[in-house]
């Protein structure tokens, strides 16, 4: 189940817990993404990943925030042309293949559809099209605690992610860990929060962090008939005509 946005939207952009999290979650994706790097792309967000697509805004050829109905929509980014819409959770208002970079953040976790859902993303994902997940990792201490987003909907071990992107025709590339402190806004929590961060990253097998994120990439053709292919809707006549060696053009 879906969290309204405006409970969302505290969060991420009136809560200082909820501000520590975009950023440490940002400056990983940054890592992965540089700016320059998406230079003249597509870059696409859904759920509520607006908190992270800031960045590409300048240079970004395009950026999208698509938000579900079930979750609610608002206006973003602030002061700034809207580039945020409301969007069915599995039909989203994009061409086929469009996409260059897709982030997904309080999206799958939460989706009802999960299968319907990662179809959708390699639907808009064009040939050699990366995306992001940012999702609760279960063994950590934020999908426990439902002071934040990350308490919410199914959390997922990165053995069970991985199987699910494998079945839908992603190629896992690489993943990290990421908030290490403990989901408190007790001062002396958020005061030390960037060393429980680089302790967290220096030693992994003894911490777990609240959320991973999972980088893979499209892979192309798919393996599975007819997966991410446009609908076709065929003319009563055709079936009058001789077969052809061919393949019939989608209209």
């Amino acid at each position: 189940m879906h969290l309204d946005v405006q409970t969302l939207r505290d969060f991420y952009y009136r809560s200082a817990l909820g501000r520590a999290a975009q950023k440490v979650i940002r400056q990983q994706m940054l890592r992965f993404w540089p700016v320059d790097s998406c230079k003249g792309q597509t870059v696409a967000g859904y759920g509520f990943a607006v908190p992270l697509l800031r960045p590409y805004l300048k240079d970004a050829r395009r950026v999208v925030g698509l938000m579900p109905a079930p979750q609610g929509v608002m206006p973003w980014p602030a002061g700034m042309p809207n580039v945020s819409l409301l969007c069915e959770e599995t039909f989203w208002p994009l061409e086929t293949g469009r996409v260059d970079r897709l982030v997904l953040m309080h999206g799958l976790e939460t989706s009802e559809r999960a299968t319907e859902l990662l179809d959708e993303c390699y639907r808009v994902l064009g040939p050699g099209g990366q995306i992001l997940f940012v999702l609760p990792n279960r063994s950590g201490l934020w999908a426990r605690s439902d002071v934040t987003p990350f308490g919410y909907g199914r959390p997922y071990s990165l053995g069970q992610l991985e199987s699910q992107l494998k079945y839908h025709d992603f190629v896992p590339e690489v993943h990290v860990s990421v908030l290490y402190q403990p989901p408190s806004t007790r001062r002396f929590w958020m005061k030390t929060g960037p060393f429980w961060e680089q302790a967290g990253r220096a030693i992994p097998g003894v911490m777990a962090g609240g959320a991973m994120m999972v980088l893979a990439s499209k892979r192309h053709p798919p393996s599975r008939r007819g997966l991410g292919e446009a609908a076709r809707v065929l003319n009563p006549l055709e079936v009058l005509k001789p077969a052809t060696s061919g393949k019939a053009k989608p209209v």
